[in-house]
């Protein structure tokens, strides 16, 4: 092992002295210089950033003469601290020899990039491979002084505390007492106190609540420094370009990996007393499956991870609690299902032996379909009640509110988290906005920002190659749309071409007798073709992944938020086509252009189109649902919980009987899995296609609320499990929103309106039982009565094609049924639509236009009733805000006046403190 001393020059001074070319220019400098070959203020750095200049004096000169020797063998190596025992291990890279023809290029990459590391002020320390778990691996141990946090702090515009919160705590919640089995302990809820703070300022430390310099910087905002100097930190020029940064150091094998640490194994406290050891108090409190019934210590989340994945978890806790209504409202309509089967009159005129075992129905497919009495269908018209009845369309109008209801909450509590956090005035182009190094390294040619007036690299593009590589992403996204499309349609095909399979092994299989009511050839169909459909969702999400990734980084997006954002689309587009054309196809395209007997349509000539089932095809969709659903929450969680599980055991099998004095903090980290930049990505994705499940299609299935709040209550703890155990700790991030996801949400809340409006009016059989009901009755004691046999027309058997007439007819039955509303064979309009009909249609579509437009209005009502900030939040705000710049300008006029205290021109002393003062007042007045 050996340990390295910083240098006493910057990464700037060391650019100054000659660097050049050669190290690929300075991490920082002076924007105004027109000749700058580096980015400018759109990084998100201010215009003085050249002026930090870390200098090698003081207390952290002292500091380096008086570093302590510990010997190896007597330190744990559990530890998240330099040999020393002092210093904090704030991130960790590691590599192997490579002994292949790159092993000397990587060498001198690693070379120049620590080397520049510590012109930039970072301190390293090295683990040899000797001292590794496989003998194979060198650590990088990085730690960042109190003169580099305190500058690039002061770069990034990071807020710091001047003072305890003195506001009053709002009005607690009358139910708190209540609730009280759901609380966590007050320690783990509030980690810290609150805070007054202010953007921190080198030139006035002593305006902040420095009480130890090692712990005034959490762990996470230090991990988020050091890597933010990883990201932009040169190691020299290749092929004639600028290399710089991390990331492309791990593309290209020079490391193998960097992380920050963890502060201490999961499932013990850390021995050593400077450890705040929160990792074990977020696996005890939060990432047990046993708390599942606790709320989320958001704070210490947020603490210890950051806020960006803090507010994902504030977000799928609240849209968790918001889900416990929309499933017990579904649970309710449910109920009334089950309460009201045996009312249910379709379902008992189609069990009736008098009635629909009387009633012969035409052959579903051509040639080797038979026959069939519609009382064969009993069981499934007595299922299809569960969700196809009165309750069903309140539900679809409750949803559409909830949808509304649930999206200004979340805004409000957003906006609570924005306060309580500190992101009030979080600057979305300092944090979010900084470009991306990968773009920084592609860029050619420089221009003037308009705006900031500041000299800015750029990416040449010609007309041409914009316009040739945007033909290309796109025509690739419409490749995979229609590859889709087309796995869909293959999926159809199977449905037509084994139903007769499916009919002719359950005529003639006895062993299937007992269960011939439950498992009809179309409910096999239907379940096997989900499944197939399922599979096939799967396959092509995996592959399109990779696609999509290599599309966004072809197009190379300038920033962090437009690569995020580029990417979201692309996948939420593919993965709603492909999770939800199944369901849109069943919804509202099966059963709808079937024909009649003697003028079936068929798909490509060959294949006849699908026929509903006699009860409506509601239930279909519902199965199809349920299987898609269930399927990805199933399969999502053994994805994230078990895959991680094995890979780490298997990475640490060698490992698992070392004691800790030999299997280090670091390498324990190195076995772990990588969260990954697009961690956070996919957990949003996967919630949001399920949120599109419970909205858009919700009318066909009550229960999907439910499933999706016993998903979520395990969700919550499997992602915090994986997170805290299973990964290495992310690097924190800021965030005040969940971005984007926010208006996909709302699109989809919009959408969800219109397809349950057609869901009730063309999917179940509401409108026209209504119809029925109202006007076509012909019983007044029972007005349902006869309604099955008024749903279905007559057809006369010789009128078949050729080709399309069954095999056999023993019984020799002259006429058959089949679903729709035509004019017998002996009527004048013979097989023409009835008034009937055209009444249903009309009151459908008065129906749809109704139920949108009753909806839209309550939606954008309560939208605009409720605030999206609470009012006692703007107060706050605004209190804290005046209390804060009362602070500083209080700072202000004691520095002045200890700065002219010297002065013999008392006059001139007076005029500047009236000033100062005056300035104060008008500042608060205003």
């Amino acid at each position: 092992m050996h340990s390295r001393r910083k240098a006493s020059d910057t990464l700037i001074e060391m650019t100054a002295a000659g660097e050049g070319e050669d190290s690929n220019g300075p991490l920082f400098e002076n924007n105004s210089n027109p000749d700058s070959e580096l980015p400018g203020n759109s990084e998100g750095l201010s215009s003085t950033e050249s002026t930090f200049l870390i200098s090698n004096h003081g207390k952290y000169s002292l500091f380096l003469q008086h570093r302590l020797r510990i010997d190896k063998h007597h330190q744990s190596k559990d530890s998240i601290f330099f040999r020393d025992g002092v210093r904090r291990i704030d991130f960790v890279l590691s590599y192997v020899d490579d002994p292949g023809k790159e092993m000397d290029r990587k060498m001198e990459r690693r070379k120049d990039f620590e080397k520049n590391l510590e012109l930039s002020g970072l301190e390293l320390e090295t683990e040899d491979k000797k001292e590794s778990e496989d003998g194979k691996t060198y650590f990088v141990k990085i730690h960042a002084p109190w003169q580099v946090l305190s500058t690039y702090a002061e770069v990034l515009n990071i807020k710091m505390p001047i003072k305890e919160n003195d506001i009053p705590p709002a009005i607690g919640n009358p139910f708190n007492c209540m609730l009280g089995v759901f609380r966590l302990p007050e320690k783990v809820m509030n980690p810290e106190p609150d805070y007054f703070t202010a953007p921190f300022s080198k030139q006035r430390q002593e305006l902040y609540l420095i009480h130890d310099e090692n712990s005034f910087f959490t762990p996470s905002t230090r991990n988020r420094i050091v890597y933010y100097i990883l990201s932009r930190c040169p190691y020299g020029t290749e092929e004639g370009k600028k290399k710089f940064g991390v990331k492309r150091l791990l593309s290209n094998g020079t490391y193998t990996s960097a992380f920050p640490l963890h502060d201490c194994q999961y499932w013990k406290k850390a021995k050593d007393s400077n450890c705040d050891s929160e990792r074990y108090t977020l696996y005890m409190e939060w990432a047990r499956f046993a708390r599942f019934y606790k709320e989320q210590p958001l704070d210490l989340i947020r603490k210890y991870y950051g806020e960006k994945i803090g507010i994902y978890f504030a977000w799928l806790g609240f849209y968790t609690e918001m889900l416990f209504f929309a499933a017990l409202v579904g649970l309710i309509c449910f109920l009334y299902g089950v309460i009201t089967m045996d009312e249910n009159m379709s379902s008992k005129e189609i069990c009736d032996p008098a009635i629909g075992g009387q009633i012969i129905m035409c052959p579903l497919c051509d040639r080797n379909c038979e026959y069939w009495k519609l009382n064969t269908t009993c069981e499934n018209s007595e299922y299809s009640h569960l969700f196809d009845n009165v309750a069903t369309l309140f539900f679809a109008i409750f949803m559409g509110i909830w949808v509304t209801l649930f999206l200004e909450f979340w805004k409000r509590r957003q906006a609570r988290l924005e306060y309580e956090w500190d992101l009030v005035d979080f600057e979305e182009e300092q944090q979010q906005l900084q470009l991306r190094p990968e773009y920084e390294a592609k860029c050619t040619s420089k221009k003037k920002n308009p705006v900031t007036q500041e000299i800015e690299l750029v990416i040449e593009r010609r007309t041409f190659q914009v316009f040739g590589k945007l033909f290309l992403c796109w025509m690739s996204i419409m490749f995979w749309i229609l590859l889709i499309i087309a796995s869909m349609v293959a999926v159809i095909v199977y449905r037509l071409s084994v139903y007769a399979a499916f009919a002719s092994i359950m005529e003639n299989n006895q062993s299937l007798e007992p269960i011939s009511g439950l498992l009809t050839p179309q409910t096999a169909t239907s379940v096997t073709a989900s499944f197939l459909n399922f599979i096939l969702i799967m396959i092509l999400n995996f592959l399109y992944e990779r696609v999509a990734i290599w599309i966004t980084d072809m197009e190379v997006p300038r920033t962090h938020l437009e690569y995020e954002n580029r990417l979201t689309m692309k996948m939420f587009l593919f993965q709603f086509v492909n999770y939800y054309s199944s369901c849109f196809y069943v919804a509202f395209f099966k059963g709808k252009f079937v024909g009649y007997p003697a003028e079936y349509t068929y798909m490509f000539g060959n294949w006849r189109n699908e026929e509903c089932d006699p009860a409506g095809c509601l239930i279909e969709l519902t199965t199809q649902l349920t299987i898609i659903m269930a399927g990805k929450q199933i399969w999502g969680n053994i994805q994230e919980a078990i895959l991680p599980w094995v890979q780490n055991w298997w990475r640490r099998r060698k490992a698992r009987g070392h004691p800790e004095n030999l299997y280090s903090r670091w390498e324990q980290d190195h076995d772990l899995q990588s969260f990954g930049n697009l961690g956070l990505f996919y957990e949003y994705l996967e919630m949001v296609i399920q949120f599109g499940f419970i909205t858009l299609f919700v009318a066909s299935f009550p229960l999907a609320p439910l499933l999706a709040l016993m998903n979520n209550i395990l969700e919550i703890r499997v992602d915090s499990w994986k997170l805290t155990t299973q990964h290495r700790r992310p690097v924190a991030a800021k965030a005040h929103s969940i971005g984007v996801w926010q208006e996909i949400l709302n699109g989809m809340a919009i959408l969800s309106v219109v397809t349950n409006a057609f869901i009730v009016a063309f999917t179940s059989d509401m409108i026209p039982r209504l119809v029925f009901y109202y006007a076509y009755f012909t019983n007044e004691e029972s007005p349902m009565a006869g309604y099955i046999n008024s749903s279905l027309s007559v057809f006369d058997t010789r009128e078949f094609k050729n080709g399309t007439e069954p095999l056999e007819n023993p019984m020799g039955y002259t006429n058959c049924r089949y679903r729709d509303y035509r004019y017998p064979p002996d009527h004048e309009k013979r097989y023409s639509h009835t008034m009937q009909f055209w009444h249903i249609l009309a009151a459908k579509m008065a129906f749809i236009i109704i139920m949108e437009h009753v909806v839209f209005l309550v939606k954008f009502f309560v939208a605009w009733l409720i605030p999206d900030v609470p009012s006692e939040v703007k107060a706050r705000i605004k209190r804290e805000k005046y209390l804060t710049q009362r602070i500083l300008h209080e700072y202000e006029l004691n520095k002045l006046k200890e700065k002219l205290g010297g002065k013999t021109d008392y006059v001139d002393v007076e005029n500047e403190v009236k000033a100062t003062t005056g300035k104060m007042q008008l500042s608060e007045a205003i």
